[in-house]
């Protein structure tokens, strides 16, 4: 009998020592000021006590009654600090899961900001042969076709090469949530057209701003894309455009609704420019009223209409004048099955010099009594993308471009017509990585029936990211 109480009493003793050891911190945690060894040591004899009480069979005194109760008092705290700490657990991982949802490729926060990076870098390397004279060293013509540089009349040039990276592109945008609504912001960089370097020795070329605007529930402020352009149409080339004769291509500041129905109103920067008698270009920078442009898109398609004032002043002219200017432009692109797809553009109208090829003739002319005399001009290209596998696809193009200068009032100088057509072949290895090689042909007239060419071999790599 003796026996089974001892062991009882050793068992209990066992599971009090169990006990106490697990409720040694939230002891500890009782009373402040005292040392980790006191609070144990005090523990312990709270122990000793309930052992010898074990032992003897005795009634708990009431030291020992007030130890029960510190220990009843320390599993308490212990399960609410358990309770606590998992609820602190559940919040952490609940806070790791937003950190790591919202680090993804979809950019970070600042503060309510959501903020995103991208763009590109490329590697384009050139080799360009004209037909009617030599192009110069260091000109845009030779980083991108640029229809009105190439040379005509003159003697043919050799093969020149050019290395550049200068079409990198950076692009920033954030989003703000406000109500139930957000402000957004794009700015976006690149190198293309500006000085700051040569290719002696570094290379070095100054960032030029492409793209800087604000958009609100529908609403664009600054400076953008004009809504007489629709980019999506453009063809899937290694040269810059591609199809630049053809093309619709102007960036410029504005302010533009779009509703949800696909219909975009906008009034963007006025720029006139005219040709002299001997054929120059002149910018007077008298303009008054924003150039109005109504688009509507639908399903890949966009048909848009243009009115502008061109304007010029008595510093130009024997007396101010001004002349109404218009134009429309269908695009869009088609299914073919499968990935392919065929891109289009036609435009048409008098006055849109500026708008056309980047600014292949101006705007108008001036006539003999000193007005102003808009010029008509036709454009249009196609380009036709094919996928011979996942990694590999090609397009061809072509493009046209037909201005009705009136040749008393400009002289013999300014382009008549400027065709090119172009094959490329891109194969991506890896998502967002293109590396190809494009061939393209280009064609120049001018209105005294001079013309050239441009022959042009150009081999890229561009990482997207």
């Amino acid at each position: 009998m003796k026996y089974r109480t001892t062991r009882k009493a050793t068992v209990r003793l066992a599971v009090c020592l169990m006990t106490a050891s697990a409720l040694v911190p939230a002891v500890a945690q009782a009373k402040t000021g005292e040392s980790v060894e006191q609070r144990l040591d005090r523990l312990e004899a709270m122990i000793v006590s309930l052992q010898q009480q074990m032992n003897t069979g005795q009634a708990p005194s009431a030291q020992q009654a007030e130890a029960v109760s510190q220990l009843r008092s320390a599993v308490e705290a212990t399960r609410a600090q358990n309770q606590q700490l998992a609820a602190q657990q559940t919040e952490t991982e609940a806070r790791v899961a937003q950190v790591e949802k919202t680090s993804s490729a979809d950019g970070f926060s600042v503060g309510d900001t959501r903020v995103t990076l991208g763009g590109y870098i490329k590697l384009d390397g050139k080799t360009i042969r004209t037909g009617g004279g030599q192009m110069a060293n260091g000109s845009v013509g030779r980083d991108f076709l640029l229809p009105g540089l190439i040379p005509v009349g003159g003697a043919a040039s050799g093969w020149d090469t050019d290395f550049h990276a200068r079409q990198s592109r950076i692009i920033v945008k954030t989003s703000t949530p406000v109500g139930d609504k957000s402000v957004g912001t794009h700015l976006e960089l690149d190198f293309m057209t500006t000085s700051g370097g040569d290719q002696r020795v570094s290379n070095s070329y100054s960032p030029r701003m492409r793209q800087a605007f604000i958009t609100y529930d529908g609403w664009l402020f600054g400076q953008a894309w004009s809504t007489f352009q629709n980019v999506s149409a453009l063809p899937d080339t290694l040269d810059f455009v591609g199809t630049m004769p053809g093309t619709v291509f102007v960036r410029q500041p504005m302010i533009r609704y779009k509703s949800k129905g696909g219909l975009s109103v906008a009034i963007e920067n006025p720029e006139t420019t005219l040709t002299s008698a001997t054929g120059a270009r002149i910018q007077p920078g008298d303009d008054k009223l924003p150039d109005i442009v109504l688009r509507y898109d639908k399903s890949g398609f966009a048909i848009a209409g243009i009115v502008r004032q061109l304007t010029a002043s008595d510093a130009i002219l024997p007396s101010s004048d001004s002349a109404v200017a218009y134009g429309v432009s269908v695009s869009g692109v088609v299914p073919l099955g499968g990935k392919d797809d065929l891109r289009f553009m036609a435009t048409a109208g008098k006055g849109l010099g500026r708008y056309m090829g980047a600014n292949i003739v101006n705007d108008a002319a001036i006539d003999t009594s000193g007005k102003l005399d808009p010029i008509a001009t036709y454009s249009g290209f196609a380009a036709y993308r094919h996928f011979w596998g996942p990694k590999l696809r090609s397009t061809i193009a072509g493009s046209y471009f037909k201005a009705d200068n009136p040749v008393l009032l400009t002289g013999n100088t300014p382009t008549d017509e400027v065709w090119n057509a172009l094959a490329n072949i891109i194969y991506s290895p890896v998502p967002k990585l293109d590396l190809g090689i494009e061939y393209m042909y280009a064609n120049r007239k001018n209105e005294a029936g001079l013309d050239g060419n441009l022959q042009q071999v150009q081999v890229s790599a561009k990482y997207a990211f």
